[in-house]
């Protein structure tokens, strides 16, 4: 099951995929179909099943609106692509081609390639990668030498992981093999106006920018990624970037011009450049991006690098909404976001 082609089906509300899952939210017990036409719950609260029974087994109820039965007609076209999904989910010797994926589910590689972006948001390649390198991540700590965890995950040769490790992993991948030991990342957490604020760096600069409720949930979150990396609060080093960041967050429209050390793929990091390029006060809609990085028909794609962003207001994810002015996701939150967009909003007239 790939909750991440799940949930941005019911982002979509995209009816195609009724009758393959549906979606119970714990807040309210409820299940519901894909296109339940309802308003959008908060992804962590979503739970998936691949049954209407299954959810009723586990003390879901079905939904008034849409009546959240799962026994609708199937999507032939929802039903290819997921079970592509769960063949590009399988580690292979190398990354399959369009050609050969064609070939093996009997369809033209123009439409399967047209489907699957239409459906996923990503290229199948892309989507493959992304699974790769996560394969990679769950089996580098355990494995007894890198090659072996390459060769597992998927990797033909080590030459293809080593020119890919930094920006998969963050470090080399003989350090992330031992859990960030010997990466030393400083960091300081201090209320704000949106709750707690954690800056994070290493010696290469500004890792993390979080928010959160507590300062324990932040340090748990911090903690989850390296487990072995040297963790040393400071509130010196970090002084004058948590000073500029906490002005930033009470309203004033300053330049948060600090050194970065982010990782990501490629895509990733078009993106984040691409935010980095919005003026305070101003919008942009997931499309508006996708169009100016030159890929106008990835704005889900677009926005799974937004939702992957560590960075919080330096790289200002939370000023890109849907194309109807909806706010969409964030990271940390909604409401952060509602506050955060209010705040430029208001400062940006001021000084029109």
């Amino acid at each position: 099951m790939d909750e991440h082609l799940y949930w941005q089906a019911v982002v979509r509300r995209d009816a195609s995929f009724d009758g393959m899952f549906v979606f119970a939210v714990k807040t309210t017990g409820v299940y519901c179909r894909p296109s339940c036409a309802s308003r959008q719950p908060r992804r962590e609260n979503v739970q998936f099943f691949t049954s209407s029974e299954q959810a009723q087994e586990h003390g879901y109820r079905p939904c008034k609106r849409c009546g959240g039965h799962a026994d609708s007609a199937r999507s032939p076209q929802a039903d290819l692509i997921a079970n592509v999904c769960r063949y590009l989910e399988q580690p292979h010797d190398h990354l399959p081609t369009l050609q050969q994926l064609a070939a093996k589910f009997a369809v033209s590689p123009f439409h399967l390639q047209r489907t699957f972006k239409r459906i996923v948001g990503v290229s199948p390649r892309q989507y493959a990668d992304t699974h790769r390198q996560q394969r990679l991540k769950a089996t580098i700590k355990e494995a007894e030498t890198i090659l072996d965890a390459a060769y597992q995950a998927g990797y033909n040769t080590s030459s293809t992981l080593y020119a890919q490790a930094e920006d998969i992993l963050g470090m080399k991948p003989s350090t992330y093999q031992r859990g960030g030991e010997a990466v030393t990342v400083i960091y300081s957490i201090v209320p704000c106006r949106l709750g707690y604020l954690l800056v994070a760096a290493t010696e290469v600069g500004i890792c993390k920018i979080s928010l959160g409720d507590t300062p324990t949930q932040l340090t748990a979150d911090m903690m989850s990624e390296f487990p072995k990396a040297e963790l040393q609060p400071d509130h010196v080093d970090l002084g004058k970037y948590v000073k500029s960041i906490l002005a930033y967050i009470d309203g004033e429209p300053l330049s948060l011009d600090m050194p970065l050390d982010i990782q990501g793929t490629a895509f990733q990091r078009k993106v984040w450049n691409a935010l980095r390029g919005i003026h305070y006060g101003m919008t942009r809609s997931y499309t508006e991006i996708a169009t100016a990085i030159g890929q106008p028909s990835a704005a889900r794609a677009v926005a799974s690098a937004c939702a992957s962003n560590r960075i919080a207001l330096v790289i200002p994810c939370h000023r890109v909404v849907r194309s109807g002015g909806e706010l969409g996701g964030y990271r940390w939150g909604i409401e952060r976001k509602r506050e955060l967009l209010m705040r430029e909003n208001m400062f940006a007239v001021e000084d029109r």
